[in-house]
């Protein structure tokens, strides 16, 4: 199993930050990782994604919903073709650290045959995630 997490710090109340992560409509406006999200923010959905890691090809799947917890976690479960080929669990956190200002907390748990042969996916797949931390923390700060 790998787990990659990231971190940043946003000032902006956590409710500011929830609303702007959830709108995936505007994701294509200010996301350069998650360029596309459909699908209703209830657990036990299925979500259709787009991602576009730095260097390597874009990305869809079809991962389900597995925790929705409003201002504070956001989680989905996906996998590549069948479970335990190349599964991931990837999930943002939120925590409030005073009224005006967020720890946004972005990661994944991966697992399966596949992660292991795949590091330099996992490497790009970490800076994907800090372009749209920083992209998420201009965005709310503006």
């Amino acid at each position: 199993m790998k787990h990659i997490e990231t971190m940043i710090r946003i000032y902006a109340p956590c409710e500011k930050v929830w609303k702007i992560l959830t709108d995936f409509e505007s994701y294509p406006s200010w996301n350069p990782f998650i360029r596309f999200i459909s699908g209703e923010l209830k657990e036990g959905q299925k979500l259709q994604i787009r991602i576009s890691p730095p260097n390597e090809k874009e990305m869809s799947f079809s991962p389900v919903l597995i925790r929705s917890i409003p201002g504070r976690e956001l989680r989905w479960s996906g996998k590549l073709l069948f479970k335990g080929l190349f599964d991931g669990e990837h999930y943002f956190g939120l925590e409030e650290i005073d009224e005006n200002t967020t720890l946004f907390v972005h990661g994944e748990y991966f697992s399966g045959l596949l992660v292991g042969l795949m590091p330099s996916v996992l490497e790009q797949t970490k800076v994907g995630f800090e372009q749209m931390n920083q992209a998420l923390k201009k965005t709310c700060e503006a």
